[in-house]
């Protein structure tokens, strides 16, 4: 796991404090998906608990990772009680037990690439689901930003983190269901867009972009 991927601890707390949650319409769009009960998840890098709290809600017995202990005690102070936490990576932990819905938000870009997969794939009930998002955040107003990317600018040409399998941002089917159509291991690949419109003030905009790895990772003279 990258040193950029284990920079959230130190800014748990404006992490939840700042970043958007995720809507109603997501756990939809899985579990319609589905097409039958989900009674158990397994939640990959859960973070302070955003999509935990969404699928734990619908009464799934979710078992929430996370290897960092910053992020798992902000997920702990509003966790369900159908919530369970692991403090580890994905890749440290040991198959045997399976789950019908196994999914990561804004995380599965940070686990390795190597055998994640067919990880995955030992983590399923027969006919389970795998699911990944993210909750990328785009501002509407142009000025606004150019204003960003001009202030931006010294320090970084982007904050974005780039497709880990090389995907052009305009492409119909992105990552990972580039790689999920290339494995024998997983069929009947879907991609689905939620949108939606959020008023943000500008200290909550900049809280927001405290929490981007890519500023955390700057020097602090910058």
């Amino acid at each position: 796991m990258s040193n950029r991927a284990l920079s959230f601890g130190a800014i748990a707390q404006a992490y939840e404090r700042f970043r958007p949650g995720y809507p109603e319409e997501l756990a939809d769009v899985v579990l319609t998906y589905a097409g039958r009960p989900v009674r158990t998840a397994l939640e990959i890098g859960a973070g302070t608990g955003k999509a935990t709290r969404l699928f734990a809600e619908r009464g799934i017995a979710v078992t929430a990772t996370e290897p960092d202990a910053a992020m798992l005690a902000e997920l702990q102070k509003t966790a369900p009680t159908n919530v369970t936490t692991v403090r580890a990576a994905f890749e440290d932990l040991r198959p045997g037990e399976t789950y019908g819905l196994v999914y990561a938000a804004a995380a599965l870009h940070w686990t390795r690439p190597q055998g994640r997969w067919p990880r995955v794939a030992a983590l399923l009930e027969p006919d389970g689901v795998v699911a990944a998002c993210g909750g990328q955040v785009e501002l509407a107003d142009p000025a606004v930003a150019e204003a960003v990317r001009a202030a931006r600018a010294p320090f970084l040409e982007s904050h974005e983190i780039p497709s880990p399998d090389g995907t052009a941002p305009d492409e119909e089917m992105q990552w990972p269901g580039t790689e999920l159509q290339r494995s024998p291991l997983f069929h009947d690949v879907q991609q689905s867009v939620v949108k939606r419109h959020l008023t943000m003030g500008p200290a909550d905009y900049v809280g927001y972009l405290s929490t981007v790895s890519a500023y955390l990772q700057l020097p602090q003279s910058t």
